[in-house]
Formats: C-alpha cells, structure tokens, sequence
C-alpha cells in the first residue's frame, strides 16, 4: 500500500522553502539564498538566488536580480540575469538590461528594456561542411 522507496521531506531542504518579503516592507542591500523569492514589498540593491522569483503586483525590485526564473506582476529597475524563463503578467513593468533564456510577454506588459537571450547559436549551414563541387558533376 505504501511504498518505501518514497522519499521523506524534512526541513533542511531549502528549495522547498519561500522567502517572502511582504507588502509595506522596504529593503535596502543585497539578498542571497538558495530558495524561493516571493516580494510584495521593495527591494533596492541586489537579489541573487538559485530558486525563483515571483513579484507580486504591489512588488517592486531596483537594482540587479540574478537567478533562474522570475514571475512579474509587478515592477523592475535594473539589470535582470536569468538563466530560465522571465514571465511577464499584464501588470508588469521592467526596464533596464534583461539577459534571459526565454522571455513570456502578456499583452500589456511595460518591457522598457536592452535585452538578450541567452541559448544556443545555430550556425548558418546547420554544421554541414561546405559542399565540394567535383568536375563530374553535370548542370542543367
């Protein structure tokens, strides 16, 4: 009925953990963790995190934010480095510099912003060698 091959959950495990920062809370300085952002308040300076971000319509960030997803309702000022998926709600506002994997826009979105997307390149002939053209070969 039960298996045992299940894994146990215990608190030590910081990605199942949300840092929450809530509305009418204002930080100044930098933030690093290993787990969730949700941020209702404002945060001015540095946000550096390996879980993801979520920014809530009344959230507001001014500075830089490094990390691998991040969910906007809310506003952005700065330089913006994810390595996933940068989703932007209707209500969202960004602008600064934005370096991400993919970018999600809502209609209605404020994307104010010099942006890049990081991936992979494709070269032009699809790493194919040049063709050789050999004097047996016949044209029409």
């Amino acid at each position: 009925m039960f298996s045992e091959n299940k894994k146990e959950k215990t608190g030590t495990d910081s990605t199942t953990h949300t840092n929450s920062i809530a509305y009418g809370t204002k930080i100044v300085g930098d933030l690093n963790s290993e787990g969730d952002f949700r941020i209702d308040g404002t945060v001015e300076g540095n946000v550096k995190t390996t879980g993801k971000i979520f920014v809530g319509k009344e959230g507001y960030i001014k500075g830089t934010l490094q990390g691998t997803d991040a969910y906007f309702e809310g506003k952005f000022s700065g330089k913006l480095s994810l390595g996933g998926t940068l989703t932007l709600k209707s209500t969202a506002f960004i602008e600064g510099e934005v370096v991400v994997g993919k970018l999600a826009v809502e209609p209605g979105a404020t994307f104010n912003v010099t942006c890049a997307m990081k991936g992979t390149v494709k070269p032009m002939n699809n790493g194919e060698p040049a063709r050789k053209t050999t004097g047996s070969e016949k044209t029409a």
